[in-house]
């Protein structure tokens, strides 16, 4: 994918996140080293899931924002170099952080329509 189609995909995302405020919101993030080979065992997962209540663009940092009432996730919008939807409802974005630290964010939406 070429970033011009990259960056357009990563703002529809944004231009509809609005449907799934007060979804249930699954955020599974990943740290690794090895873009060729995303291996899960070697990878560190953390989990976090809360209703969604907004989101936005900080123009401060550059980051994307999703917000619960207890629960703040970022990811950084200059470093981002991939950005699918495996699935219904279903979102990941990778990051890269230096030339060997990847994050990859996975979001399920648990949408009811």
């Amino acid at each position: 994918m070429n970033s011009e189609e990259l960056n357009l995909n990563i703002i529809s995302f944004f231009e509809n996140i609005q449907k799934y405020y007060g979804c249930k919101t699954e955020i599974t993030e990943g740290l690794f080293s090895d873009l060729e080979d995303l291996d899960a065992n070697l990878t560190t997962w953390n989990l976090s899931e809360f209703d969604l209540i907004r989101s936005a663009y900080r123009n401060n940092g550059k980051r994307f924002m999703f917000e619960g009432s207890s629960m703040y996730y970022e990811i950084s919008g200059e470093r981002i170099i991939d950005f699918k939807q495996p699935g219904r409802n279903k979102f990941e974005f990778i990051e890269q952080y230096s030339e060997s630290v990847f994050r990859i964010t996975k979001i399920r939406f648990h949408y009811k329509y």
